[in-house]
């Protein structure tokens, strides 16, 4: 087990080998490196710092690059870079189904400010107007909230039967509230689109 080999058996090995040697004229499949690159690739991918400050400053400099990547994904829709929570087809399907239609719950942030300004104006019959349009605005969010997540649920259901589409609604309810313009990842289909 433990033995030396013979130097018959080591012959035999070496003219095997000789014999299953490459052609030369046989082409490798790619250009070879010439030697700086190759010790240049080599050292990029062994330097680690050896302190606490370089190795942050590296982990930052790699979370930037990330980050861009991501901010780039969000603006394009590149499925690649996306955040998890925005990345997959049902995902994809739910920002689709609700950048398709308008939504009264994209209108949300111009009407508080219209009637904020209307209930701080000190003239009682505005401060009541202000106040009914906003019971207006509550109950119409919350039906048209209602009403997009049951066909949300029905649409999901029917084009991806096999897959989890769990938190899908919950994610196209909260895409209903941020304005068109403002929605991140940008909206890739027009409004009226047939899905």
């Amino acid at each position: 087990m433990f033995r030396r080999r013979s130097q018959d058996e080591q012959v035999s090995t070496t003219a095997v080998l000789d014999d299953q040697a490459r052609d030369p004229q046989a082409p490798k499949g790619r250009p070879t490196p010439k030697r700086s690159e190759a010790q240049g690739q080599r050292r990029r991918a062994v330097t680690t710092p050896t302190d606490r400050k370089g190795a942050a400053r590296q982990a930052r400099d790699a979370r930037r690059v990330d980050m861009a990547k991501q901010r780039e994904a969000l603006a394009s829709g590149d499925e690649r870079y996306l955040p998890v929570r925005d990345k997959g087809p049902v995902r994809r399907f739910t920002r689709d189904y609700v950048d398709s239609r308008f939504r009264i719950a994209e209108f949300f942030l111009p009407i508080a400010v219209l009637i904020l300004v209307l209930s701080i104006v000190r003239v009682g019959s505005l401060q009541t107007i202000s106040l009914l349009l906003w019971l207006i605005v509550i109950v119409a969010i919350v039906a048209d909230s209602f009403v997009t997540g049951f066909a949300l649920r029905n649409q999901l259901r029917k084009r991806f039967p096999e897959q989890n589409t769990k938190g899908a609604v919950a994610y196209g309810l909260m895409r209903t509230l941020q304005m068109r313009r403002l929605r991140l990842p940008k909206p890739q289909v027009a409004r009226g689109t047939k899905l």
